[in-house]
Order: C-alpha cells, then structure tokens, then sequence
C-alpha cells in the first residue's frame, strides 16, 4: 500500500521538518563561525528566526505537491522562501525593538540559507524522483482518449518515471487500429465506470473534446464520488509549443500566448551576461583541457586539431562553429551528419564525443556572442535546408541563439536523427524552451549536461 502512495501526504511533512533542520543547521554554523555574539542575543534572534520560517514555508509546499514541477521551479520557490523569511525576520526585530544581529553576521546567515535551502530543495526533488522511479510514492491514474493528445501525455509521464504516474489504462468508445498502446486500451466509457468503482484510482486525465458535454459530466460525478482528482487535458497540436495562460472571457475559458521571454531586454542581458562570465572563466582554465586533447587528436589521424564548420544561428544568419576534429579528414563533413559506429571517426574522437568533450572550443563562440551556454544546437546547412522544407516550425528555433547544451539535448534528443519524427520531437523541445526560458532553467540544464557527461548515453556518437 506505501508503494501506491497510501502515505504520500507524510511526505511534505518529512521536508518541511528537513526544511526545519537545515534553516538551525545554518544558524548553529553561524553562531559557530561568530563566538562574540552574546548568549541572550543568540536566544532572541533564533527564536524570531523560527517563527519567520512559518511564512516561508508557504513558498516550499507547492514543491511536494505538485508532481510535475521543474527544477527551475523547486529553486525559484526555495529562493523565495529565503527572501521571504528575511524580510520577515527583519519586519519582527523591528516591531519587537530588538537589536539585530551585526549586519556581517546577517549577511553570513542569509547567504547560507539561501544557497543551502537551494541545494537541500534541489537535492530533495532529485530524491523524490528516484524513490518515484523505483517505485515509491506512486499515483495510479486512467486516461481517456486513444487519439494524439492520449499518446503525447502518456510518452510524458513514460518518459520521465519521476512523474510517479502509473498508467493503469486507455479507454475510449472507439480505439484507432493506429494507436500505439493498443496493448493498454481497456475499454469504453461503461468499462471505465465499472473500473473506477471496483478499483483505486488516483487521477483520471479526460484528453477528449470538451465540448462531449455528457461523458464529462458523468466522469466528473464519478470522480467526485470516488476521491478521484479529475484532470482535462486540451487538444492542441504540438506545434502550438507555447507558454500558455489560463484567462476567461466571460464564463469561456481562453488560452492566450505569453511572449518569449528573452524578448525582454533584461531577461537578455541576463544571459548575456551569464554568457561573458561563465565562457571567460571557462576560457581562462581551458588550456588545462586543451592541450592534452590537442596532442591526443593530432596524434590519432593526420589533420588539424580543430574542426570548423558553418552552421546556422541566430535569426538564419550562419556562423563558425568550431569543435574539435574527432574524425579522419573527408569530403562529406558538411553533408553527412555522424552516425553510429561511423568509419569516419577516430578511436580519440568516439571518446570525445561520448564525453562531450568535442563541444568545448565552442565556448569560443559563446565569449564572440555567435552562441549562448544554453539553446538549441546549431545544425549544418544542409540540415537547415533539408528540414526548414519538412517541417514548419523548424526555423522558429532560430530565433534564440544556439547553445553549447540546450533543453532537447538534456532530454534525450540529441545525436542522430535517422527518421523525420526525432527531428520534430527536438524542435519542439527547443521552441518549449525558448518560450519558458528562465535563469534557473539554463542552471538545470548546465548541470544536468555536466552530470550527463559521467553517464552512458546511447546516442552520444
């Protein structure tokens, strides 16, 4: 019974009390790191300490309740409960007329916390997934509809266990003999009612048209009686990859579009400036890295240490990429994308690749401004050229700068691309992220790139 979540409710309990822990660890280091602070001064200030980290708390909740939450959303919240507690603690020092603590201390304090509530958050949503993955604390669910918007929404949950979504099965009055998880389809309506009342179930996603006025309101009244979180999932294509918000007009429920996010000069100069810095630093140090892999590449064929070759970037305008070599000199660099057990490439550079490490000179073209840390991968030319013909939505992608690492490849699409359908899967990783861009987002990618690189990955080639 645990395993399906019986005790689920324990668990945002369980983290704020390690929230709790963390917050007196932090001041138990400062006072250790500060001996002259008075006894009774120390007394006054954590107890005011704790009682501000009851409105803090309100930000970390929605972070074990909320499955599906980002990364970048985990450490936005653990930000703002730092920020949160802060000026709170402030706020009641002042009302009660209590000297603070001497404003070296306070900066002392609050850097900690907040650096330790983000990486305690970020550390107990990686923990969350992988006790999900394995099992633990999952939430049985049922999906209605057998259509595109049925497939797309449970490839999701598939592809990320973390989710803690066990799929229990597909109904709908009619299943298409195209579906992919025919294996899963239980029935129609009828078969789902007699189903949720002789089963437990947690969630029910209804992916068929809203406007089945009928089916809804039966489904809604079972779930009612049943304890069952009903979820409506809209038909959108997936070339609608857009940060949407919920807005009524009237009684009428309306999606609008948000803009892109670096549309806005600050977000840019943002990372822009992330950019600079992390490419210098990285610069800086490279030699360290470049040298050795310089000597192994001119060792393993005849050739020059970097390859350079024009690829796609921003708003269609082409660039210099530059990588180092990892296969033998030959005609077809600019037409043939790499593939599998390619003959073309050296025993140094499978390593290269497998590791990444190829991609490094790029920082390169990050400091030059032709490339960001984070964004879609640039393609060659002709991979423009063929795909801008195939798919639609294929240049939108350039309308951010190419990165190093981006959202797609952190995802699991990244290497070849042998058939049109992996293709369309990667744009529409990269528009996603071009339209929920955020710092936090381009940090998680960072990290999951660099933790990727000590990790087998089938399509690094």
């Amino acid at each position: 019974m645990f395993k399906h979540g019986k005790y689920g409710r324990y668990l945002s309990r369980i983290f704020m009390l390690a929230d709790f822990v963390v917050l007196n660890l932090v001041f138990l280091a400062v006072c250790l790191l500060n001996p002259d602070v008075s006894e009774l001064h120390r007394r006054v200030t954590w107890l005011v300490m704790e009682v501000a980290f009851i409105p803090a708390s309100y930000w970390l909740r929605p972070i074990t309740s909320v499955r599906a939450m980002r990364m970048e959303g985990v450490m936005r919240a653990a930000l703002m409960a730092s920020v949160t507690h802060l000026i709170v603690f402030l706020a009641l020092l002042y009302v009660m007329d209590v000297e603070s603590l001497p404003w070296q201390v306070l900066i002392e304090l609050y850097v900690m916390q907040c650096f330790s509530f983000l990486l305690w958050r970020a550390a107990s949503q990686w923990i969350l997934k992988r006790y999900r993955s394995r099992g633990g604390n999952i939430r049985k669910v049922v999906i209605v509809g057998c259509r595109t918007t049925a497939d797309r929404l449970y490839e999701e949950m598939r592809h990320d266990a973390g989710y803690g979504y066990e799929v229990c099965g597909f109904y709908d009055v009619y299943c298409p003999p195209d579906f992919r998880h025919k294996h899963l389809y239980r029935g129609n309506i009828d078969d789902l009612a007699r189903y949720i009342e002789s089963e437990r179930i947690d969630e029910l996603f209804y992916t068929l048209s809203g406007e089945e006025g009928a089916v809804v309101r039966r489904l809604v009244g079972l779930c009612d009686r049943n304890m069952i979180r009903f979820n409506f999932v809209p038909q959108m294509s997936s070339h609608l990859a857009r940060n949407l918000r919920p807005e009524t007009i009237g009684a009428v429920p309306v999606l609008g579009i948000h803009s892109n996010p670096l549309d806005n000069p600050v977000n840019t100069f943002v990372k822009r400036t992330f950019d600079i810095v992390f490419s210098s630093a990285f610069l800086i140090v490279s030699p360290l890295i470049f040298i050795p892999v310089a000597i192994a590449v001119k060792l393993s064929s005849p050739g020059p240490v970097f390859f350079r070759q024009l690829r796609t970037g921003y708003k269609g305008e082409s660039f210099y990429c530059w990588k180092f070599r990892t296969m033998r000199v030959n005609d077809d660099a600019d037409k043939r994308q790499a593939t599998r057990n390619d003959p073309r490439t050296t025993k140094v550079g499978e390593f290269l690749r497998r590791t990444s490490i190829d991609e490094l000179p790029q920082f390169i073209n990050v400091f030059l401004g032709n490339m960001s840390v984070v964004g879609p991968r640039p393609h060659m030319l002709k991979h423009t050229e063929d795909y801008s013909r195939l798919l639609e939505q294929y240049m939108v992608r350039h309308l951010i700068k190419p990165g190093i690492t981006g959202w797609a490849q952190v995802r699991g699409y990244r290497g070849q691309t042998d058939e049109l359908w992996q293709m369309e899967r990667r744009i529409e990783h990269d528009i996603w992220y071009m339209e929920h861009w955020s710092f936090l987002l381009d940090c998680k990618i960072i990290i999951s790139t660099f933790m990727g690189m000590f990790l087998k990955n089938d399509n690094a080639f």
